[in-house]
């Protein structure tokens, strides 16, 4: 947590927010936040000058694309960043500020401190860690049904393990995963190269539904997840598992069950999503 849909709102938020503004000065407060370059003091050096052209997404990744370089930014369990005016209280756990030339501030918190920077230079940001091994986007054009089950075959694995492995398809995590198996009528444990062509299809619209419905509600708010402007996403509100143990299937009125696949907790309908 974030998943694709609660780091697109993130990002959308913050291109109305930073998109065109000059970073005057870069201050870190806690240095294992930033991985590359090694040298905290050369990552603000090098970030100071530079404009922020555009806010792009990858996976969990939120991009920022200046001048010369790409700033990579994960958020982890609960980073988030927000706008600030000269002089506004620096509130706790706040662990890099983003000086801009009119004098207004980027601040990144983050409770865990879990989250990571990486600064690369643009010509090889996409190629290189943490980028260059991730797998498709499932919003992208290119993400089709034909292509999902050629992914798909011959793969032996857990459909649900896969689906959270980032180098097979980026942007999922655990709740969406499980919202996408209870529409698509798909267990968890079956394997995912056993999956009939029907199925792969109505998984690759659960999928694609899924997220894009997420990402219009802004996100679901679980736990402490906010956008850029501190405001909560409402997909929660439409969760048909995930969370939901014990209450009654919105289909069959099943009781939801919860399990552990490849060790992450699992919501499913037991009549829906028949083993």
């Amino acid at each position: 947590m974030p998943e694709l849909p609660e780091v697109e709102t993130v990002v959308r938020t913050l291109r109305k927010l930073v998109v065109g503004k000059t970073i005057d000065q870069v201050i870190v407060h806690l240095p294992r936040i930033i991985r590359r370059p090694d040298d905290v003091q050369h990552f603000c050096a090098q970030l100071a000058g530079q404009t922020i052209h555009r806010i792009e997404r990858r996976a969990k990744f939120i991009l920022f694309v200046l001048d010369h370089d790409i700033l990579i930014s994960h958020l982890r369990m609960e980073g988030r960043y927000g706008l600030y005016q000269p002089g506004d209280e620096v509130e706790k756990h706040t662990h890099v500020v983003f000086r801009f030339t009119d004098k207004t501030e980027l601040r990144y918190r983050d409770v865990r401190q879990f989250g990571t920077m990486d600064l690369l230079p643009a010509d090889v940001a996409m190629t290189e860690e943490p980028l260059g091994k991730l797998g498709p986007e499932p919003l992208d054009e290119g993400f089709t049904p034909d292509r999902l089950k050629k992914m798909l075959k011959a793969k032996t694995t857990k459909i649900k393990p896969l689906l959270l492995n980032q180098e097979f398809l980026v942007g999922l995590g655990n709740i969406y995963v499980d919202e996408a198996l209870f529409r698509a009528s798909i267990h968890p444990e079956r394997p995912a190269g056993k999956l009939t062509s029907r199925q792969v299809a109505r998984l690759h619209e659960a999928i694609v539904r899924t997220l894009q419905e997420a990402v219009d509600q802004g996100g679901s708010s679980i736990k402490s997840y906010v956008n850029g402007q501190g405001e909560m996403g409402m997909f929660q509100q439409s969760l048909k598992v995930y969370g939901r143990k014990g209450e009654p299937c919105e289909v069959c009125s099943t009781p939801i069950i919860r399990f552990v696949v490849g060790g992450r907790g699992t919501h499913i309908c037991p009549r829906c999503q028949k083993e």
